[in-house]
């Protein structure tokens, strides 16, 4: 599973121009304003050889004991519980700190394996300004720059390589040995622990009518009409007595890495709630990271014909961009509607791993083009040659031609329609990637 990363530091010393940095983003709103990041955010992120999650925090005051602050300091605290590794970002030209002190101090108890990072020292490397943070008992001081991406790279590599990971064998991650991974995600309380239970037909995973009762993601082996699956729950047991105030009961991060490590996702919504910001927040993780999806709502027996029809209307708007995944009204606890759930999900698996000759795909690709011409921008019309499958799980269309970075994300969805209706692409995302060919004459002289 892919290691996470946690950015803690006060107010104001850059945290989010840092997430945005790693993440390649903009997901983190990012001002001269101490206070503005509140909340936890999670992103990708992909340095090098490393791929990791990132968190990034609000301004950390570990003993905050009211109000906002309070709020935001349980929200670092629990980014900090779930993070392999920590980066304590202070401000290199604002200098030490009482506040720096005393998160020091906070992380220096909880043995977290942390790294400290200097950030705004552009120009600074080698000062002697950086000699004051030693101070704080974290060991070496790293300078980077995070708006101009200055020792960002060595940072990444200092705070991952301390974790010791092992090499990624990527051709035997890709090699399918006949099981499918299938993740149960959601909101905490929608039931996902039930419906597992219910598919085992035992007590496998504790259900208990409380939000964020499972707090790690565990996995079962299962085995339908002759086909292995290894079930992921979303969380796990919870040890009474064991959990700390300080930590939330459901843990973000696991899903994540769930997710990550899934085949087919079954994105469980609750009818009683409808589709809140959490949910459209799970469902875009799992269209960025490219896995099959399945919907479903669960506690469809719970809800009057009125409100299933805001129901619907909700899913259609608020996670439309899952448009090609099937939706399942369900009942976990009576045990309804789960037949269809199986036949989806063996569609979806099958989009997924998908293999598209290239004879058909130029095939394809011509009678689209045929049938509607890509726009002329300006002097260039973009010409399409051929295609071939660049990939599964998700799948990967890869198409060759002259000019095709004017090819308009209209024109792009107009295709992968064509391309999913063709190989029954259903329940999968589907990727199109331009390559546009090289001229060898551009460059010479007349």
């Amino acid at each position: 599973m892919k290691p996470v990363l946690a950015l803690v530091g006060r107010p104001n010393v850059g945290k989010s121009t840092m997430f945005n940095r790693l993440t390649k983003s903009r997901d983190a709103i990012v001002a001269d304003f101490a206070g503005l990041t509140r909340d936890r955010h999670y992103g990708n992120a992909k340095f090098g050889k490393y791929e990791f999650i990132v968190i990034d925090t609000g301004g950390f005051e570990p003993d905050a004991s009211d109000g906002i602050y309070k709020e935001m300091a349980r929200q670092t605290q629990q980014a900090v519980a779930e993070a392999d590794v920590v980066a304590f970002v202070v401000d290199a030209r604002a200098g030490v700190s009482a506040q720096d002190h005393d998160i020091a101090n906070y992380l220096r108890r909880l043995g977290k394996p942390a790294i400290l990072v200097a950030n705004k020292a552009e120009g600074m490397q080698e000062s002697a300004h950086l000699a004051e943070f030693y101070e704080l008992g974290l060991g070496e001081v790293l300078p980077v720059s995070a708006s101009h991406g200055q020792g960002i790279r060595s940072m990444v590599e200092q705070a991952l390589a301390s974790l010791h990971l092992p090499e990624i064998d990527e051709e035997a991650s890709t090699q399918d040995d006949g099981v499918i991974k299938l993740a149960v995600a959601g909101r905490p309380n929608v039931g996902k622990s039930t419906l597992i239970n219910t598919w085992l037909g035992e007590e496998r995973l504790v259900a208990f009518d409380m939000p964020g009762t499972t707090r790690d993601a565990i996995s079962v082996p299962f085995e339908r009409n002759g086909q292995k699956f290894e079930l992921i729950d979303t969380a796990g047991l919870r040890r009474k007595g064991k959990v700390f105030e300080a930590i939330e009961k459901f843990s973000v991060v696991k899903t994540l890495q769930a997710i990550e490590s899934a085949n087919v996702v079954l994105l469980l919504l609750d009818a009683t709630q409808g589709v809140t910001d959490q949910d459209a927040h799970i469902a875009g993780y799992i269209l960025e990271s490219g896995r099959a999806v399945v919907l479903a709502v669960n506690k469809w027996d719970a809800v009057d014909a009125y409100q299933r029809e805001l129901l619907q209307r909700s899913i259609e708007i608020r996670l439309s961009f899952l448009k090609f995944a099937t939706l399942h009204f369900i009942s976990a606890k009576k045990r309804q509607g789960l037949g269809p759930l199986w036949g989806a999900i063996a569609q979806a698996h099958k989009a997924a791993t998908c293999k598209m000759s290239t004879p058909v795909l130029t095939r394809l690709l011509l009678e689209s083009v045929q049938f509607q011409s890509p726009q002329r921008s300006g002097m260039f019309r973009p010409k399409m040659r051929y295609a071939h499958q660049g990939g599964m799980n998700p799948p990967v269309i890869v198409i060759h031609g002259n000019s095709l970075e004017h090819v308009t994300e209209t024109y792009k969805r107009f295709l992968e329609g064509r391309f999913r209706k063709a190989f029954n692409l259903e329940g999968t995302p589907l990727r199109i990637e331009m390559r546009t060919s090289h001229n060898p004459y551009k460059d010479k002289d007349d």
